[in-house]
């Protein structure tokens, strides 16, 4: 429904062709095409855009209109492999997913559409939309803009980072909705950040800025997988984390017994993972996205994952509460600079470990208070992302819908 309290109208025509779709190794036929003329999608404010957030560990795609709302979605996980084409195929199976989630079929005449905008981690050729993601070994130079046209019969496509996408999402409709200046972070299967300054997306030269992952906030710190020492991301990040917690002789429980998954969630019904807490660590190796969704690997020994690591820290386990307030302090280091170097109004922070309660929010604070040490920087709000399923799925979706702001020629 849109904010006036209308509801967008859809006329659809079929037929009984048979469509045929290949990407890489994967074919997908159909025998409906769907057209659509829209008294919603495509018209006026009610515009829509496809959206599309691509993770280390999962894909998530949606439907958006123009006030933000998220008329479709659909997620998969990201999968286990070498072959650029596979990874590439589970991205467009996961977009048309979404559209048939929004009453669209699975095929459609994108005329409709007013673009596609896209959230991948980096680094990437920007504008080009190359990208290279460091947790993502499938894509490396992958010509991801490129592929998306042709996918998607020349729609415009704008690529940006994961991170930037989540920023702009906060701005747009969020916890940071106008604000002038905003830093919004993620902690999840890496650290990435996006910049909102003087009211509008911050790009940087390379198109990389708010790459906040790779501050340094410890120089005799682990190494990084970016090439440097003591970044954010190689203390924060939740595989990182689970690795301090094993180095530290942490062993995860056995998990009680599990039947079946929910459908499509990356997620073991039946678990016995705490809600809340184990649930939110899913940027751990094997958590949220994993193509098996269970608690044990294929021998019957428990995973040391986020869900793991956060179940004993839910317990009390001295090691896993360690590790957690290492991450959240480790945060908090990053952001006093971060709020001193750009005279921010608002961090927002999303993520599993954004969602992992006290331990590692209690520490985060406290890393902040301590070395946020001028009045304007103390000043800075941190909060947590007002909706962290989605926010980065409408910033992606703004990238087109509201070009003002997030867009940017190339």
């Amino acid at each position: 429904m849109a904010a006036d309290g209308r509801t967008g109208t859809y006329s659809v025509t079929s037929s009984t062709e048979r469509v045929t779709v290949t990407s890489g190794p994967v074919t997908t036929t159909t025998t409906t095409r769907v057209a659509m003329t829209a008294e919603g999608l495509g018209a006026g404010r009610h515009r829509a855009a496809l959206a599309l957030d691509i993770g280390g560990t999962k894909l998530a795609a949606g439907v958006v209109d123009a006030t933000g709302s998220v008329l479709g979605r659909a997620r998969r996980p990201m999968p286990k492999t070498l072959d650029p084409e596979v990874t590439f195929a589970a991205a467009v199976d996961c977009l048309h997913a979404a559209l048939g989630d929004a009453g669209l079929g699975g095929r459609y005449d994108y005329a409709g559409l007013a673009g596609l905008g896209v959230g991948c981690g980096g680094p990437m050729q920007w504008p080009a939309g190359e990208v290279s993601p460091l947790n993502i070994p499938s894509w490396r130079g992958f010509p991801l803009r490129a592929r998306l046209r042709d996918a998607f019969g020349e729609i415009g496509v704008l690529v940006h980072n994961d991170a930037v996408a989540l920023a702009a999402g906060e701005h747009w409709t969020g916890t940071g909705r106008d604000m002038r200046n905003l830093l919004a972070l993620t902690v999840s299967t890496g650290v990435g950040g996006g910049l909102i300054l003087d009211g509008r997306l911050y790009h940087g030269r390379s198109g990389n800025a708010g790459h906040v992952g790779h501050l340094v906030v410890d120089p005799a710190g682990p190494d990084c997988v970016c090439g440097g020492v003591g970044c954010l991301e190689a203390i924060a990040s939740g595989p990182r984390t689970v690795a301090w917690a094993l180095d530290e002789g942490w062993r995860p429980e056995p998990a009680a017994p599990s039947t079946s998954g929910s459908a499509g969630s990356g997620r073991p019904a039946g678990s016995g993972r705490p809600a809340g807490l184990a649930s939110a660590l899913a940027g751990a190796p094997a958590a949220e996205g994993s193509a098996a969704g269970t608690d044990a690997d294929q021998a019957g020994e428990p995973v040391a994952d986020g869900y793991a690591l956060a179940a004993s820290a839910a317990a009390g386990d001295k090691i896993a509460l360690a590790a957690l307030a290492r991450a959240g302090n480790a945060v908090g280091v990053g952001l006093a600079s971060c709020a001193a170097t750009f005279d921010l109004d608002l961090v927002t922070v999303a993520g599993g470990f954004s969602q992992s309660g006290p331990v590692f929010w209690d520490a985060l604070r406290a890393a902040f208070d301590r070395h946020a040490g001028m009045e304007f920087a103390r000043a800075v709000r941190v909060e947590p992302s007002s909706a962290p399923a989605d926010v980065a799925l409408r910033g992606a979706a703004a990238f087109i819908l509201a070009p003002d702001r997030y867009a940017w020629v190339g």
